[in-house]
């Protein structure tokens, strides 16, 4: 179970990177395509790695991988952003990750749908 500092932590991160994103980030890489938003943010307790889980709204599958990658290459550039917000000595070395919890969730409900549709 994380501590109220790490779970403090994962919260700031999360709030401060979804500006980063929507704001430097779409400045500097207009291709961005798509609504990005942070789920969640998993910061390891020694303050060195953190895991980002981000969901992609896009037209097609193709701008959603695109824009995916995007952040990716820009881990850097979000970490240094991310430095000059946050007042810590250090700021973990940032890892992006696709969160597919809301597809999975609207697949289920797909399913459900049809279950009740032959009753």
């Amino acid at each position: 179970m994380k501590n109220s500092r790490t779970q403090r932590l994962d919260s700031e991160y999360r709030r401060e990177i979804a500006t980063i994103l929507s704001g430097a980030l779409k400045n500097k890489e207009p291709e961005m395509k798509g609504l990005v938003s942070v789920t969640s943010a998993d910061v390891a307790p020694d303050l060195k790695t953190a895991k980002i889980y981000v969901s992609v709204y896009a037209a097609n599958a193709e701008e959603k991988a695109r824009t995916l990658s995007l952040i990716r290459e820009n881990a850097g550039f979000i970490r240094h952003e991310l430095a000059q917000v946050m007042r810590m000595r250090t700021v973990p070395v940032l890892s992006f990750y696709e969160d597919e919890s809301m597809e999975y969730g609207s697949k289920m409900d797909e399913l459900f749908r049809k279950l009740h549709k032959d009753d």
